[in-house]
């Protein structure tokens, strides 16, 4: 089985890359940093470093890379059998144009075996995303094939990997978490799905892909603009903070309350899920800024993403979120000079004001109690 990998970078690497290769899988990574793509193809193998109580490093082998803006890409997507990314939400239009001239290719070509796409970023349905982009790319006539032979398949992916830490001079050091999950909808695949240890199959996505959201997403993003707002510099130290903790914990348990509402989950079982989150959020081994975690906050303030998606859950069902509202008003004191989204975001308070900034950002009605609350506990932080 041979599969073709967009993105990489660390979460490609350390994740989606070593699962594929784990389970023998050839894989192909596709990327634009020549640094990283040379190294793949002169060693052939990289190493991960697995940090927790059980540390080690596993290599990765048998693996080679291609310029994602090359040809050589098109031909591959004519030939695998899966394709996968790690790119990040913003890049999936980018690539769509590439994926829709490999699938030509593939047609062209009389091809037949089904091909499967599964991208594993963090967001919701983000390979039907990625579909909608390939299909407006797609001249029409290849649409009905691509119906018939082309599996898009949505999946919830969850597994911590911090940047590489300061003066590491090998462009493929990666390290991650122990804990990983890979979620995938079994019935959006063309064909038999693969067998690969580490992907699990479901037919209740959504269940999957909120209880992630509005867990691990919403309480890592809180954590860090309650942690830079209080002067903390990583997720650790944030989350070691008992008041940061508080509203961080507090925030998963409302939003508990909505996926134990909306898709019947054990209250028991989903404590210890959240137990399990800030247990991963203070790993010592793990060195994550704030900064880095707190980034694109006009994605993070959206309808659909991990603050205001729970915040409207709670009260689509009459519930508290008292914590989920102080997390909101932390996301917007955040600052990066490095994040365009942050300058951006910046220049929408001062031009527009808290109240209106927030109901144009995140879609919620700005003269609704939702929003006095946010802006209320924004304007007790200045």
């Amino acid at each position: 089985m041979k599969a073709l990998h967009f993105g990489a970078g660390n979460i490609g690497r350390g994740f989606i890359g070593k699962l594929l290769a784990d389970a023998k899988v050839q894989v192909v990574f596709a990327d634009v940093n020549q640094t990283v793509l040379d190294a793949l193809n002169a060693r052939g193998e990289y190493q991960v470093h697995v940090v927790g109580e059980q540390s080690h490093v596993d290599t990765v082998s048998h693996v080679s890379a291609v310029n994602s803006t090359s040809q050589d890409v098109v031909a591959l997507i004519a030939t695998v059998d899966l394709v996968t990314t790690a790119v990040g939400p913003q890049i999936l239009e980018r690539i769509a144009g590439t994926v829709a001239q490999g699938l030509i290719k593939r047609h062209d070509a009389g091809t037949v075996l089904p091909l499967n796409i599964i991208a594993c970023e963090n967001m919701v349905r983000g390979t039907s995303q990625l579909k909608q982009h390939v299909l407006k790319a797609l001249p029409e006539q290849y649409h009905a094939w691509v119906e018939e032979h082309v599996g898009f398949v949505d999946s919830a992916v969850d597994r911590i990997v911090p940047p590489a830490e300061a003066g590491t001079q090998d462009p493929l050091a990666v390290t991650v978490e122990t804990f990983s999950e890979w979620i995938v909808d079994k019935t959006q695949f063309k064909g038999q799905p693969p067998a690969i240890a580490g992907m699990e199959l479901t037919d209740n996505l959504m269940a999957f892909v909120e209880r992630k959201l509005f867990t691990l997403n919403t309480g890592h993003a809180i954590t860090a603009y309650l942690g830079q707002y209080a002067g903390h510099k990583t997720i650790r130290d944030a989350i070691l903070d008992p008041a940061i903790r508080q509203v961080v914990k507090g925030a998963m348990e409302e939003s508990g309350a909505v996926l134990i509402n909306r898709y019947g989950f054990e209250p028991d079982k989903h404590a210890a899920y959240i137990n399990k989150i800030l247990q991963r959020f203070e790993n010592p081994y793990l060195h994550d800024d704030v900064e880095r975690v707190g980034r694109q906050p006009l994605r993070k303030l959206s309808a659909g993403d991990r603050l205001i998606k729970p915040l409207r859950g709670t009260l689509d069902y009459g519930l508290r979120h008292d914590n989920l509202a102080k997390g909101t008003a932390a996301a917007m004191h955040y600052h990066s000079e490095q994040d365009p989204q942050a300058r951006e975001w910046a220049e929408l308070l001062h031009k527009s004001g808290p109240r209106a900034a927030l109901a144009q950002v995140s879609g919620l009605e700005e003269d609704s109690e939702v929003v006095e609350q946010v802006v209320s506990l924004y304007n007790a932080m200045q």
